[in-house]
């Protein structure tokens, strides 16, 4: 009585095992040919093969290491700064040292975020085996090397950003005053393409790589830095500046918030959707950067914080930074949100980032006060 049904099932299952084998025989036939036709050849064939070989292998794992790897990471190493400390705005005089002025937090942490990405880590964007992709196809385009990637660009936007606040507004005093050259400099060499090789087609001919930028513009924060320590550069902590640089840092969250509802809402595909880990870390990176220089605004508004009474606000904004920072999941998901299997990351990201924009906007409206 039941043979029928045994059978049935023996053919169902021998159906499926050959078709595994046929689709296992497709995949390796390539390399069994390959290497039927390559143990045909003499050495003088095999020799150069075997070292194109070898060296492929060798960039392949150099560039497994460099993307997962990641040097100098730690979602609190504002800590080690102690700008809690500090009792004095930037660009104040130090009484105890005549002659010497409080130097900018805001400059110092922009210059080591940009260290940690191009120093203490390659930058990946601008390296010949990112930009070349995956058989011809975009890294960030696949699921595989790209979160260092995008969340080295979501600090770099921050950096960016930093730049342009230093020279419009913070390294000068009312906009009247004139601006400051290693600042300019800085923007000009921050705001450079980020995926510069050594060689390119557009134009054609060799160039210099996006790190030698940023560098650059490293040695240009610490050289003004250094000056503002001596006094002989400018930082002006006001209000309005604050709130300058609270509304563009807000702007920035706003864009990022609404990239995540967008791919949240048009792509549903759970651990499967292969641009979810991009926008995930990219969003990561900017939070990453920006908890990192509102502590330092911090110390260089100090003044104006306690004044206008901001401290509580101020500090629930930075909790609301550091709960979304705490988020690292293995495999980013973006399921839908009532998903009980697949969860949906990037939802939880966009909650907190327009927490934290909240946080900014009520900061900014008790500074227009």
């Amino acid at each position: 009585m039941l043979d029928p049904i045994i059978a049935f099932f023996h053919r169902v299952f021998s159906a499926v095992g050959r078709g595994v084998g046929l689709v296992v025989a497709g995949l390796l036939w390539p390399f069994l040919a390959a290497h039927g036709w390559y143990s045909r050849r003499t050495w003088l064939v095999r020799g150069p093969i075997l070292l194109l070989l070898v060296l492929l292998i060798g960039l392949y794992g150099q560039f497994f290491w460099r993307t997962q790897v990641w040097y100098n990471f730690d979602p609190e190493f504002v800590q080690a700064y102690k700008f809690e400390e500090r009792k004095r705005p930037a660009g104040q005089p130090i009484a105890e040292q005549p002659g010497a002025c409080e130097n900018s937090a805001i400059v110092s942490i922009v210059s080591d975020l940009t260290d940690a990405n191009v120093n203490k880590n390659t930058w990946i964007s601008s390296t010949l085996l990112y930009k070349i992709g995956f058989f011809g196809v975009d890294w960030d385009h696949t699921p595989f090397f790209d979160n260092k990637a995008s969340f080295q660009r979501g600090v770099n936007q921050v950096a960016r950003r930093m730049a342009i606040e230093l020279v419009d507004n913070l390294g000068r005093v009312r906009g009247t005053s004139s601006i400051n050259n290693d600042l300019q400099e800085a923007r000009g060499n921050i705001q450079f393409d980020e995926g510069t090789w050594y060689f390119g087609t557009s134009p054609f001919g060799f160039k210099t790589p996006t790190p030698s930028f940023y560098r650059a513009a490293i040695r240009n924060w610490t050289k003004f830095n250094a000056d503002l320590a001596a006094c002989k550069a400018v930082f002006d902590p006001r209000a309005d500046n604050l709130v300058q640089l609270l509304d563009r840092m807000a702007s920035d969250l706003g864009s990022t918030s609404d990239i995540l509802r967008r791919r949240s809402e048009e792509f549903n595909s759970g651990w499967f959707d292969t641009r979810a880990d991009d926008r995930f870390w990219f969003a990561y990176g900017q939070l990453y950067g920006q908890y990192a220089v509102l502590r330092a605004a911090h110390a260089d508004f100090v003044d104006v914080i306690r004044d206008r009474n901001l401290t509580a606000i101020w500090s629930e904004m930075e909790k609301q930074l550091q709960a979304a920072l705490r988020i690292q999941p293995a495999i980013i998901s973006n399921g839908s949100e009532d998903g009980w299997i697949m969860p949906t990351h990037l939802a939880t990201m966009g909650f907190y980032i327009l927490r934290v924009r909240s946080n900014m906007v009520e900061l900014r409206s008790v500074l227009d006060r």
